[in-house]
């Protein structure tokens, strides 16, 4: 399902282009992803059972896309506890490759944005390759290694940093308010970033240490 709720005002989507190293940050599509999940491991048969994807351009909102999914197994008590999400409420969900297309829509032409990416990327490439697909080839960019190289945060939980960038952590630990969240802090990232004379993707990229 998509959510049409949120903060503030979507802006429609227009024209988008696969960025390059050499876009300037103000013309890249950045898409903020969040996975919950059945278990901790996709290699140890854990499923994703709900999906968020948040996009902005120039620091403004584009689209909220956010769905549960039946994973087609149990819900391990211990995922349960920490984002509430139970097997009743995925029964009549839709399965991944269902929301394949969407994501693969959103996804082709934009950055992708994680807090702690090999987690969700983890789990985003088995659940494409179970549906027979490949995750679409695009810049990842990681906000975990942003933040322990740039900023002196007492804890680099995603939810400890928006605290302490004055973001308030609601309904953490469910997809779409943990990618909101993250768009939120990535936006206050940029702004404390900028002195350093981050102008394109290519320079962000390498202050989170991508070569």
């Amino acid at each position: 399902m998509s959510v049409a709720g949120a903060p503030e005002p979507f802006l429609p989507l227009g024209m988008s282009f696969a960025p390059t190293p050499k876009s300037p940050i103000s013309e890249v599509t950045f898409a903020f992803l969040d996975t919950e999940t059945t278990g901790l491991s996709p290699a140890g048969g854990a499923r994703v059972c709900e999906v968020a994807v948040v996009t902005s351009r120039g620091g403004a909102r584009l689209e909220l896309y956010q769905t549960l999914l039946n994973p087609g197994c149990p819900i391990d008590p211990g995922a349960q506890r920490v984002h509430g999400i139970t097997d009743a409420m995925v029964a009549k969900s839709p399965r991944f490759p269902e929301v394949v297309p969407k994501l693969k829509e959103i996804l082709e032409t934009s950055v992708m944005v994680c807090h702690n990416a090999p987690f969700d990327v983890g789990f985003m490439t088995a659940e494409f390759s179970l549906a027979g697909h490949a995750l679409p080839a695009m810049p990842i960019l990681d906000t975990l290694p942003l933040a322990r190289k740039h900023f002196r945060f007492p804890s680099n939980s995603l939810g400890n940093i928006a605290r302490t960038m004055g973001v308030q952590p609601e309904g953490w630990h469910r997809a779409g308010n943990d990618v909101e969240m993250l768009r939120q802090v990535f936006d206050k990232m940029l702004a404390q970033l900028a002195p350093k004379g981050l102008k394109t993707l290519g320079d962000l990229l390498k202050l989170a240490g991508h070569k």
